[in-house]
């Protein structure tokens, strides 16, 4: 029998029938008792693959997310038992791990102010309560870091599941920390167990999404990420930020083996000239030029491939290197992709030319242009996205001419 439950396709088999018994209605127990063998010893990477293999198959996405949770409290015995990783100081796993570590000791900190406000609902208790949402802000940049530098990676080695998964968790902690943020700064009595029970529940995600990472994402990121990959990681980390804690040592592979292929591009053609119809620029003066924009440009082309994104000091939204060569639809949440194609098969078929929106974020008034890109005989070539923080100019009144 051992022999057969240690077969790998015998075992994934078997696994799958766990996962679609669930998804079929069947409860945590039953699979459990049905399948105990099977579940016992099963490692992390074994369920994030399986599951992989499973959307490839044609298993809704929805359906998996709507059973992460699920999955996890099956497979918890068998995950918990995954033997730690040894990892210097430095690497970016590491580093999520020690924000995990002071996520949790924020997390329990707020339950004990919580506790005290059930309480006594003071104003300096609500005081208190308020700092500690604010702190907890802080988890956007742990998880801006994973969305947009190790999902990528994830990503190349056809390893969707992460951002079409884990994405929209993360987007429901958001949105559970925004709305707490904001029932503290308008709290009455009346909804008091509205605050706290949003509360409770926002910690509770916030814990569990720590489980997922350290139990299946991270295991199965330092299986097939390269150390040069992880390393392009670690460079382009400190650009969007750490949660709570600040990395100590900059970790750096012992066999480094990077060819920033831009860079030599650059270095090869900085002396020639680019000719265009209306003048001639050298390579360096377009990147400084395109840099040097008072707006977020980022091209994407007609198959849907990021090219390119400009990389001017003051951008509104994060982008990073490992974003180029991202189909765009990974580069959205998920509750947003069905949106995004249908404006790209807008401007695509020539229905619309470009599409306008505009949103306050992050204490600016963002302007944003979707604009289909077109040859001389009219044919698409691609997107291009132009973002601008438009607050200033709403202020502007009369005149200033040069010769003022």
């Amino acid at each position: 029998m051992s022999e057969i439950i240690n077969n790998r396709e015998y075992r994934k088999g078997k696994i799958k029938e766990v996962i679609l018994e669930l998804h079929q209605g069947k409860t945590v127990d039953e699979v459990k008792n049905k399948f105990k063998e099977i579940i016992k010893d099963i490692a992390p990477f074994e369920l994030a693959a399986i599951e992989q293999e499973l959307i490839n198959e044609g298993l809704p996405i929805e359906e998996v997310r709507r059973l992460c949770d699920v999955h996890m409290e099956v497979f918890k015995k068998a995950l918990e038992k995954a033997p730690e990783l040894e990892l210097p100081s430095g690497h970016p796993i590491h580093t999520f791990k020690l924000e995990n570590r002071a996520i949790e000791k924020l997390v329990e900190e707020t339950k004990a102010v919580a506790g005290v406000f059930r309480d006594e609902s003071s104003e300096d208790n609500l005081l208190k309560l308020r700092e500690k949402l604010n702190l907890l802000w802080d988890v956007e940049k742990h998880y801006s870091r994973k969305e947009n530098l190790l999902f990528p990676f994830l990503e190349k080695y056809e390893i969707t599941g992460p951002s079409k998964i884990m994405w929209t968790h993360d987007d429901e902690i958001r949105s559970l920390l925004k709305e707490a943020k904001k029932l503290a700064i308008n709290y009455s009595p009346d909804i008091k167990n509205k605050f706290l029970e949003g509360l409770e529940l926002l910690l509770k995600k916030m814990l569990d999404m720590i489980t997922k990472e350290e139990k299946v994402l991270f295991d199965t990121s330092l299986k097939v990420l390269t150390e040069d990959e992880w390393y392009h990681i670690m460079q382009d980390s400190a650009e969007i930020g750490y949660c709570l804690i600040e990395p100590t040592n900059e970790w750096k592979p012992v066999n480094l083996n990077i060819t920033d292929s831009v860079n030599e591009t650059d270095t090869k053609m900085s002396k020639g000239y680019i000719k265009f119809d209306t003048g001639v620029l050298t390579l360096k003066e377009i990147d400084l030029i395109f840099n040097h924009l008072p707006v977020d440009i980022t091209y994407v082309d007609k198959e849907g491939i990021v090219k390119y994104f400009s990389a001017n000091k003051d951008r509104i939204f994060v982008r990073a290197r490992s974003i180029i060569g991202r189909k765009v639809e990974n580069c959205h949440p998920p509750a947003s992709v069905d949106i995004v194609e249908k404006l790209v098969e807008d401007l695509a078929s020539g229905k619309k030319d470009w599409e306008d929106f505009w949103l306050h974020f992050d204490g600016k008034y963002v302007f944003i242009r979707y604009i289909a890109v077109r040859d001389e005989n009219n044919e698409f070539i691609g997107v291009v996205e132009v973002s601008q923080d438009i607050k200033p100019l709403q202020s502007i009144k009369g005149e200033k001419r040069i010769a003022d």
